[in-house]
């Protein structure tokens, strides 16, 4: 895999460095010109990883996330969020939409499905007591691409 650009970063499961992890995927794009819609899909799904592995990984204890992005050849973007906080036991039933492993919290379990509705490919790999590593991909659009 030809990595064209990359940058990684590592910041405390803070919720206020969720607004940190958008801010850095946005700049991370402005050389591959997206469209708005792809710009807001993007930081969507950066929003929802970093939060569920505050909220969901580390559940009010201290710990890190780490965001990986890259920019792959055909306007493929590539993210990768893990924590190695608490894991997921059951990552199938994690990702059905409307789960949540926290219903006492009021949140939606529409994390996972977001993502999936904003990306081409979302891979999950966990383990209980060894943390969640989230990789996708999204490739930006070919029309775009035609334009002057």
């Amino acid at each position: 895999m030809k990595i064209l650009n990359e940058f990684k970063c590592t910041f405390p499961a803070d919720p206020a460095n969720e607004a940190l992890a958008r801010a850095t995927v946005s700049a991370f794009l402005i050389p591959a010109d997206p469209t708005a819609q792809e710009l807001a899909d993007l930081r969507t799904v950066i929003s929802e990883a970093v939060t569920n592995a505050i909220v969901h990984g580390y559940r009010n204890t201290e710990g890190e996330v780490s965001v990986t992005l890259r920019m792959l050849p055909e306007r493929v973007i590539y993210i990768r969020v893990s924590d190695k906080g608490c894991g997921i036991p059951d990552v199938n039933k994690a990702m059905q939409p409307l789960y949540t492993s926290a219903p006492e919290e009021d949140r939606a379990g529409l994390g996972f499905a977001i993502m999936q509705t904003f990306t081409d490919s979302l891979h999950v790999r966990s383990a209980p007591g060894h943390g969640t590593v989230l990789t996708m991909r999204r490739r930006l659009g070919k029309d775009h691409e035609a334009q002057p």
